[in-house]
């Protein structure tokens, strides 16, 4: 038999060392996600219904590991969909799932996810023929929603910034060095398993919380571009209290949540 010319193995060992070695990936440095003590907090606060809590910790997962933290997303969806009832940010999570697990066994449960949630947004819009709206007011409805999308995503990303200032990553000698802050950033702190978050009414609002609070008998001009969505998140501080906005003016809306440019809202 012929020996087997080098140049013709050349490539093929040149293969196998990339077969082995890899071209990226994940970070080996990351456990696995459902390994993360934050991501296992989580799981055990939803089986306790302290949803919120919950919620906060997959928040916190998502902000250390980045685009390698498919499960919180979906579970932060789920929180989002069920529970505080609020379709837009858990569209925006089933969407970041599918996104980092294209192919999935849980691909089509979570399409499905999305389905249900644009039929939960659905229900806020005008059912009745009298209610219907113009298309060009529609569309500033839906413009302001992707806005507020897109909000969420920087806050997503400046969370993850946090995170990463802070881990620590090995120095030449062999010990730690924590990585200094940029100007103007805090640390981000997680609290450890065994320390319970004082109950919800034991906390005191917070400084922005009081000054988006609205004073009794006031109310709001709709303007171009505004939602029940938007005007929830700017004087309370949270999208899913939009269904007070919408009880507190039945006399207008009745059921719907299509909002009119010149219509005087209350703000309870």
């Amino acid at each position: 038999m012929k020996p087997v010319s080098l140049r013709f193995l050349a490539p093929l060992a040149l293969a196998a060392l990339l077969a082995g070695g890899g071209c990226g990936g994940e970070n080996p440095a990351l456990p696995a996600e459902i390994n993360e003590s934050l991501y296992r907090e989580g799981q055990q606060l939803e089986k306790q219904g302290r949803t919120q809590e919950a919620l906060n910790a997959y928040l916190k997962v998502i902000a250390k590991r980045g685009d390698q933290a498919p499960e919180s997303h979906l579970e932060v969806g789920l929180i989002n969909l069920y529970h505080i009832k609020d379709p837009v940010a858990a569209i925006y999570h089933f969407s970041k799932y599918l996104e980092l697990q294209p192919n999935s066994k849980q691909a089509v449960y979570v399409h499905g996810l999305i389905d249900s949630a644009k039929r939960e947004f659905a229900r806020g819009l005008p059912g009745q023929p009298a209610n219907i709206i113009p298309p060009s007011e529609l569309l500033d409805q839906v413009e302001s929603l992707q806005r507020e999308n897109l909000a969420l995503k920087a806050e997503i990303a400046t969370l993850r910034d946090r995170a990463a200032a802070t881990l620590p990553r090995p120095a030449p000698g062999g010990t730690a060095e924590v990585i200094p802050l940029p100007a103007g950033l805090t640390p981000l702190t997680v609290a450890p398993l065994s320390q319970e978050a004082p109950p919800a009414e034991a906390r005191a609002p917070s400084a922005a919380t009081a000054q988006r609070t609205p004073p009794a008998g006031r109310t709001h001009t709709v303007a171009k571009g505004d939602t029940l969505y938007s005007l929830a998140q700017h004087y309370y501080g949270n999208r899913s209290r939009w269904r007070d906005l919408q009880s507190a003016n039945r006399d207008q809306l009745g059921g719907s949540s299509a909002l009119r440019v010149g219509m005087v809202l209350k703000i309870p």
